[in-house]
């Protein structure tokens, strides 16, 4: 079941430029970086209250987040809701006859186990599944 918002993922060219507004201006809690090869993106997490920032740099031309930026530019990437049992959240809202990219969860950063909805059945938002994992 969903349980909260986890985070907000943020498509950015570089993280060296942006870590200094989130750590230094708003003094977020800065969490580390994690590297996903097989999503070709690099990640920096920070955390406000109980929702997380999550900063994304592609580390390959071939990278999702580097067609995302290549086509809309940097920013808000997508949403992501925190899961309890990422595989019953996703066969009970593909049985809602809504369009997952994923089927089953495949491994994100620091961890976790994630998932999308396409976009096209959850209003034009790019929607992730996640499930917190043991760092």
């Amino acid at each position: 079941m969903i349980t909260k918002l986890n985070h907000i993922g943020i498509a950015v060219e570089n993280l060296k430029n942006h870590l200094p507004f989130y750590r230094d201006v708003l003094n977020l809690e800065f969490k580390g970086t994690d590297i996903v090869p097989e999503q070709k993106v690099k990640v920096a997490m920070f955390r406000v209250g109980e929702v997380q920032i999550e900063l994304l740099e592609p580390t390959s031309p071939e990278s999702p987040i580097a067609k995302f930026i290549g086509k809309k530019g940097e920013g808000i990437h997508h949403i992501a809701y925190q899961s309890d049992n990422i595989e019953a959240d996703i066969k009970e809202i593909i049985a809602k006859n809504i369009r997952m990219i994923d089927e089953k969860p495949r491994e994100g950063a620091h961890g976790t186990k994630i998932a999308f909805l396409h976009p096209k059945s959850s209003g034009k938002v790019l929607t992730e599944l996640c499930q917190v994992g043991e760092e």
